[in-house]
């Protein structure tokens, strides 16, 4: 059986006695009847907010730390130790302090995780330009065909572009390594932190088998839930029913359900694959319930998404706004537009007209805008002999934006940008 030392990358035809690397002496050696054949990878940094808060400031190390807002906002990430106290992502504040009340928190710092986001990123391109970036922590890895260029098996070629994270930026992160992209990222969360798990072709199913129905790609809360009140606990039950009675049962999406529980994933590495939606949030300091003060958060929230479009060079047709009651219910309300906007002012008016009928009584405690449905930029926001309102919006919004482009994002703004009441 192949093996391979996880410090220092020697390969080995069969595992060295002793149970230690002879080269280095390291226990940590990685075994498995199919090491050198599989190269479909996912990568995912440890507890990454988390872990670069520690990494710039050693004090933290050994401390829970928590990232995320105040008393009023929830858990953006959490280190490994207050993980084990019981917090997890999502979770409000309140009760995350209430779990682990000697954790630091953190303010998030997201434009220097997005620093170094790129840096991690680029290490994973200079190993192989298969690369699909998933999230700001986390990407697939196709190293099909690069034995000859590193002059080592896939395993090993990741288990050097580990040590490069480590070195080079000072994070961890766990891999997960199999012939298809569903069972790379299942795997990539079965040994966490510093981890490296396999699953081959040979015992897909027995590993598929008794996982929850839940642990499948795409399956959400209400899909598991509607799975579970139908007798499907396991993947194994699933894939004991026929793929048409799955369609004809739960849609188009019983097809996807026949396929991986039976450890086929047919979706290749796509290297620059584009964002699906770009959305932004805010959670208040006090809960709000006049349309007033809603719209006063709504608008800056409509600016960023914007700029985010302008950025990125794509309009967008769908506007979502997001809402969470003080009962940490949330709701959801979306327009398409007939044609694709990048305007702020645009999206804020949609996004206003999605709002009004939610304004009851009901208090909420956080509003989010989210765009998706995107197009070409030469698309977008296009005048006709109706309706000339959208150029002279778009003439102003270029105007505000060419300003802010020399002398900041603070030196012009919109009236109901200054106007709280």
């Amino acid at each position: 059986m192949p093996c391979l030392c996880r410090e220092c990358a020697t390969s080995f035809e069969q595992p060295p006695q002793g149970s230690r690397c002879p080269n280095c002496g390291s226990p940590r050696l990685l075994t498995h009847d199919e090491l050198n054949s599989l190269s479909i990878a996912h990568i995912d940094c440890d507890a990454f907010y988390a872990s670069v808060e520690k990494r710039d400031n050693p004090e933290l190390r050994n401390k829970p730390v928590i990232v995320g807002g105040g008393k009023r906002g929830v858990v953006a990430a959490c280190c490994y130790i207050a993980r084990i106290k019981g917090v997890h992502s999502a979770m409000p504040m309140y009760l995350a302090l209430k779990s682990c009340p000697d954790a630091v928190v953190v303010r998030p710092d997201r434009e220097k995780y997005s620093k170094v986001s790129k840096k991690v990123k680029m290490l994973m391109r200079e190993t192989t330009p298969l690369v699909e970036s998933l999230s700001i922590d986390e990407a697939f890895l196709d190293l099909s065909g690069t034995e000859k260029l590193h002059g080592c098996s896939p395993a090993a070629t990741l288990i050097k572009l580990i040590h490069r994270i480590e070195n080079q930026i000072g994070l961890t992160a766990s891999v997960g390594l199999s012939y298809n992209k569903f069972l790379s990222k299942t795997a990539s969360d079965l040994d966490k932190p510093r981890g490296f798990a396999i699953v081959g072709k040979a015992k897909a199913l027995d590993f598929l088998g008794p996982r929850p129905v839940g642990s499948i790609w795409g399956v959400g809360k209400s899909l598991k839930a509607k799975l579970e009140r139908d007798g499907l606990m396991t993947i194994s039950q699933l894939r004991n029913m026929s793929e048409s009675d799955l369609i004809k049962r739960y849609g188009v999406i019983g097809k996807r359900l026949s396929s991986l529980s039976h450890g086929y994933d047919t979706r290749i590495v796509e290297p620059g694959s584009k964002a699906k939606s770009l959305s932004t949030e805010t959670t208040f300091q006090e809960n709000i319930k006049d349309l007033k003060g809603l719209l006063y958060r709504l608008w800056p929230l409509c600016e960023k998404v914007a700029s985010q479009l302008k950025d990125k060079k794509i309009a967008t047709r769908t506007i979502t706004i997001k809402l969470k009651t003080t009962g940490f219910k949330s709701l959801t309300r979306s327009r398409t537009l007939l044609q694709p906007t990048q305007l702020a002012e645009v999206i804020y008016q949609e996004a206003k007209i999605l709002l009004q009928p939610e304004v009851n009584g009901t208090s909420f405690r956080l509003i989010g805008v989210n765009t998706s449905q995107f197009a070409a930029p030469g698309d977008a926001d296009q005048s006709d002999l109706l309706d000339s309102n959208t150029e002279d919006i778009a003439r102003i919004e270029n105007a505000i934006d060419a300003v802010r482009i020399k002398f900041g994002g603070p030196a012009i703004q919109k009236g109901r940008a200054l106007l709280k009441e």
